[in-house]
């Protein structure tokens, strides 16, 4: 049985390939690229197929709700980083998203099977 959360991934995965370039990319040509053989993709693919794609890594999760006390805790980190060049912006946004991505993927996946 398969996760609502790994179906999403499953599915968003399936509309970046679709999209890519001119006529898409195949799974399979995409599975070349991306030096994997697999049927659920670790939190590190996820990184890989994001930066392939040209996607933010959230874009594979669900969308939620900032509470009350997370959007304090946002509005500090966004004053700490009000400084940065964008270069360095652009790192701690991936590195934000990476984390966040990891913490929900690892939470609710058993990891990939390898073939």
């Amino acid at each position: 049985m398969t996760s609502p959360l790994i179906e999403r991934v499953g599915q968003r995965i399936k509309e970046f390939r679709t999209a890519y370039g001119e006529r898409g990319i195949s799974q399979e040509a995409l599975a070349t690229k991306m030096g994997v053989a697999t049927v659920r993709p670790t939190i590190e693919d996820l990184e890989k197929l994001a930066r392939f794609f040209g996607k933010s890594i959230e874009e594979f999760f669900p969308r939620r709700e900032v509470g009350t006390r997370q959007g304090q805790r946002m509005e500090a980190l966004l004053r700490t980083a009000e400084n940065l060049d964008d270069k360095e912006l652009d790192e701690v946004r991936k590195f934000a998203e990476y984390r966040r991505a990891r913490m929900i993927y690892e939470a609710k996946s058993p990891g990939r099977r390898r073939s």
